[in-house]
């Protein structure tokens, strides 16, 4: 059974260092991105939450971050994270490659423009 984490600080601080290091950076951004947003654990990972609802969800597995929802931006961006999406909601960055941060920028972004 996965371990159960009361906050997203408890969670981070039990990863190994490369996804620990993802994760934080991952929370500066959406700290930075979207100001209001608030950080809580859901469905056992990271969820960051615009008044009150879920935005997006970062969470940490053994080979790769998950990044979910998918948000729908425009063809572009579909484009860009093509390679990356297992499954109808879900992105999956590999730990063995760098962490496509400005992708990850740009999925907030999308986020936000679906939340509002």
């Amino acid at each position: 059974m996965a371990q159960k984490y009361d906050t997203v600080e408890a969670y981070v601080a039990a990863q190994p260092a490369a996804a620990r290091e993802i994760l934080n950076e991952a929370r500066r951004r959406v700290s930075n991105a979207v100001p209001r947003a608030t950080e809580a654990i859901s469905y056992d990972i990271p969820t960051f939450k615009l008044d009150g609802k879920p935005l997006i969800y970062v969470g940490a597995w053994k080979n790769h971050i998950g990044v979910y929802p998918v948000p729908t931006g425009d063809e572009a961006l579909q484009r860009d994270i093509e390679r990356f999406q297992s499954g109808k909601g879900t992105l999956k960055f590999q730990l063995a490659e760098p962490f496509p941060y400005e992708l990850f920028d740009r999925l907030l972004h999308a986020a936000v423009a679906e939340h509002s």
